[in-house]
């Protein structure tokens, strides 16, 4: 009497491949992949956010480097501006994520200003 269910398999050793007479469900949950895709969405927009802002800073740098003429507390107002302008970048990060944005990490923006006033020295 001939049996409407497959054979199992007899060779050893081959049980991880596919079997076409009996495909394995997929069981998908759509939140998971909205929270995942949420997750990747707001990494993206911080890493954009934060890049474009510590360019704007590094230009505030290289800005009052290259003021040889000028009175060096113009160089110095501008290294300390890239500073302003980098905790505020380091906040927008804090912010796309959802975390307090009074946080030690703010001392990470002052890098520039720092940066800034040993090359000015």
């Amino acid at each position: 009497m001939p049996s409407s269910l497959p054979a199992r398999r007899t060779e050893k050793g081959r049980g991880h491949l596919l079997d076409l007479d009996a495909p394995r469900r997929v069981v998908r949950d759509p939140s998971a992949e909205d929270r995942d895709l949420a997750r990747v969405q707001r990494w993206v927009m911080s890493v954009i956010a934060v890049t474009t802002i510590l360019h704007l800073s590094g230009g505030l740098v290289v800005a009052a480097v290259m003021l040889d003429d000028k009175p060096h507390s113009s160089q110095v107002g501008l290294a300390v501006m890239a500073g302003v302008v980098g905790v505020l970048a380091v906040a927008t990060g804090l912010g796309i994520h959802g975390r307090r944005m009074l946080s030690p990490w703010l001392v990470l923006g002052l890098l520039p200003t720092a940066i800034g006033l040993w090359l000015i020295g």
